[in-house]
């Protein structure tokens, strides 16, 4: 979740005073979980730069007040929305994927079925590279992927499956015979088969708050997250997905993620990889 450095409008910048910088960000982090550090005022001011201006706010602090009290949620969602960028790609980090073939995916084939969260989708390349992946070596039919983000705006682009030629450059051909097709309005742009889209279910969550699943997972994606929560949230996060994985279950968090210091039942794997004690040996 990390904060976007452009601006969204090129409307007259009204100026950010420290306190309600201070205002924003104590919102950004009981709410969802955001640690905004000094320094980022310009950034913040430039992002909400276009609520304040459409709501007719005089100020930042009265735009603050409006979130605070609107009971709706929806201008609490527009804030996370504009502060919130999803930055990711197809195959980011392609060495998770290569574990989670080796480790993984063996387990999940003597099943009848394998659910598999990835609690941070972002626009959902992560979501649409593991459906990929699972394809590859699964039954069609036994496949489902849980996907959530705190970010409506996000969430839209990646239950739309759409990307332009850019994005897709680092998508393996076969994979784009296989599990895509060409989008007819847009020249180079793929779209997500159908098919494929039918196997991910996609919620809104927010890690931060209480949440729960009716299961256990064997394994979660949480990639480049937490690396905007502070030490107290990480810890509380990590916990509440612990308890979402099955025993000998995997929890991947991104290589720019480190949970040194943080305290967790979770076992240490390699760089960026642990699991849940308990389950079959040799998992």
């Amino acid at each position: 979740m990390p904060i976007s450095e452009r601006p969204v409008t090129d409307a007259p910048r009204r100026s950010m005073e420290p306190r309600e910088f201070d205002e924003i960000r104590e919102l950004a982090y009981r709410t969802f979980g955001l640690d905004l550090k000094p320094g980022k005022e310009e950034m913040v001011s430039a992002r909400l730069q276009r609520l304040v201006t459409a709501g007719g706010f005089r100020s930042f602090h009265h735009y603050h007040q409006h979130v605070v009290h609107d009971s709706t949620g929806r201008s609490l969602a527009a804030l996370v929305d504009a502060l919130a960028t999803n930055h990711t790609s197809f195959l980011r980090e392609r060495d998770h994927f290569d574990f989670f073939r080796e480790h993984v995916i063996p387990e999940l084939s003597r099943r009848k079925s394998a659910s598999i969260w990835c609690a941070a989708s972002a626009t959902g390349e992560e979501v649409w590279t593991l459906a990929c992946v699972l394809n590859d070596a699964l039954p069609p039919a036994s496949i489902r992927i849980h996907a959530s983000d705190v970010s409506n705006k996000a969430l839209r682009v990646a239950q739309a499956g759409e990307y332009g030629a850019e994005r897709c450059e680092g998508i393996p051909a076969d994979w784009l015979s296989c599990y895509f097709q060409k989008a007819p309005a847009n020249s180079g742009a793929y779209t997500v088969a159908p098919r494929i889209r039918a196997q991910v279910e996609f919620r809104r969550l927010n890690l931060v708050t209480p949440f729960h699943w009716p299961l256990q997972f064997p394994a979660v994606f949480c990639r480049n997250v937490m690396i905007y929560f502070d030490r107290a949230t990480q810890e509380k996060v990590v916990a509440a997905i612990a308890d979402c994985l099955e025993p000998g279950g995997y929890l991947f968090v991104g290589h720019a993620e480190s949970m040194a210091g943080i305290s967790t039942s979770l076992e240490y794997v390699r760089p960026a990889v642990y699991r849940k004690p308990g389950g079959k040996a040799g998992r």
